[in-house]
């Protein structure tokens, strides 16, 4: 739109006319006067409309939330009484000496005020295409953006090549079955579950790489903690000495995040009245059966048998650490090697345990990773043990006959970081257009 002014800018405009365009946020009238707040992309402006301008009164009157207008309008200082410092354009207000309705809206079905928002899960999703425009559902993506787009900067940063990995696989990379299966002309394929194999295939030629992939997850549950289709955050790095580096690498990357986050977010977190987790100078790292010890002795539960951390462990032994350390992050290593895919590398002094790790955070996991095999013989008796189908991952195992460096990665996931990063309740808060069991953009029940 030609000579069109960012609401954001109008302070650098003051005793000058000009053209804002954007939705009305809320209708105010006030004697003979009609007041209402303009958005766009960039933030807000109190508009007034004033009894001279009589074409301009005469619509400001009919409009209603959510309609769109082309403005024209005299930017003012505001009377010294009504200025808000401490918000965006709370000195300056648009005079208002022209309207143009771009586009009439019908009434809204519910409050999209900021006080008087306060929907139902369920029903925010129902209506999605409306709620994306609150400003506290903007606030969550916005962080979502800085998290997705923080992490692609600090991998650059550190030399990672970035490579997009594609989502129709002939073989499943981390085994099971919570897979979907596709009719891929008059074969059978995959959604992927993981980029993993094909961040791998890259990684023999470019050492570093990562990449920003959906995945796909048939996970029967219904939990608030999954979904079917998340955005995935990868990394995988040639010439490592052990796990350790995956650890300090992942441990730089989230504190990146963070740091972005705070600098970039600031609003966001003020609005969401969200609290930063504390990440300390040295994430604690213990081993599986020191956490599992560690749930005994403050919980008096024995879980010391187990192959794993359940929702229950992980939350505890976070609560653990923070009292211990004042860490809300922690890293846990040594899970049974059985209980890992194929590719993860066993610990030679005692294989039934690998060398990958977890990164718990306020209760859940964020981030997965550890060394790989890269081995090529090994490689082959994993897959003989896990009883897989080479063939069907041949390209795989041809890039490991070749010359591949001792290697490692992790990954993240971009909702369950915004989710715990904003204290929400739900995954699905943090995905924009969430998929799940009973979800595909509506209910599947209805």
């Amino acid at each position: 739109m030609k000579n069109r002014i960012f609401i954001k800018d109008l302070k650098d405009h003051v005793g000058k006319e000009v053209i804002i365009a954007g939705w009305v946020d809320v209708r105010r009238d006030q004697g003979k006067m009609v007041f209402f707040d303009m958005r766009d992309m960039t933030g807000k402006v109190q508009c007034v409309t004033l009894p001279v301008h009589t074409e301009a009164i005469e619509q400001a009157k009919h409009i209603r939330s959510e309609w769109v207008l082309k403005i024209t309008g005299l930017v003012n200082k505001r009377p010294e009484k009504n200025i808000k410092a401490s918000v965006l354009n709370g000195e300056v207000e648009l005079e208002v000496t022209n309207i143009e309705i771009l586009s009439a809206a019908k009434e809204l079905p519910f409050d999209m005020s900021l006080d008087g928002y306060n929907l139902e899960l369920v029903t925010e999703l129902d209506n999605r295409a409306l709620v994306l425009r609150h400003p506290k559902i903007q606030a969550v993506f916005k962080v979502e953006e800085t998290v997705i787009d923080s992490f692609r900067e600090f991998m650059k940063k550190n030399m990672f090549f970035e490579f997009q990995a594609p989502s129709i696989t002939p073989a499943v990379a981390e085994g099971g079955s919570e897979v979907f299966q596709i009719d891929y002309f008059d074969k059978k394929a995959f959604l992927t579950q993981s980029p993993q194999l094909y961040k791998q295939i890259v990684m023999t030629a470019f050492e570093r790489v990562f990449s920003v992939n959906k995945i796909f997850r048939a996970e029967p549950s219904a939990t608030t903690r999954h979904l079917t289709e998340v955005v995935s955050l990868d990394a995988e790095m040639a010439f490592i000495d052990g796990w350790e580096d995956i650890r300090d690498m992942a441990e730089e990357t989230v504190r990146f995040i963070l740091k972005s986050i705070k600098e970039k977010n600031a609003e966001e977190l003020k609005l969401l009245k969200a609290e930063l987790p504390t990440m300390i100078e040295k994430t604690p790292t213990i081993s599986l059966k020191e956490a599992q010890q560690k749930i005994f002795d403050n919980f008096k539960r024995d879980v010391r048998h187990e192959k794993d951390l359940n929702a229950q462990d992980e939350r505890e032994l976070c609560e653990i650490i923070k009292k211990e350390t004042g860490s809300d992050f922690v890293f846990v290593y040594g899970y049974p090697t059985r209980k890992k895919p194929f590719y993860v590398y066993p610990n030679p002094e005692n294989p039934e345990v690998n060398e990958g790790i977890d990164l718990l955070c306020r209760g859940l996991e964020w981030l997965s990773g550890g060394r790989r095999i890269n081995d090529y013989n090994q490689l082959l008796e994993h897959v003989k043990l896990w009883e897989m189908d080479p063939n069907k991952i041949k390209m795989f195992l041809e890039a490991f006959k070749y010359g591949v460096p001792p290697e490692g990665g992790f990954a993240l996931g971009a909702e369950r970081i915004t989710m715990q990063i904003l204290g929400l309740k739900n995954v699905r808060e943090a995905s924009m257009f969430p998929r799940d069991m009973e979800r595909i953009d509506e209910r599947l029940s209805q």
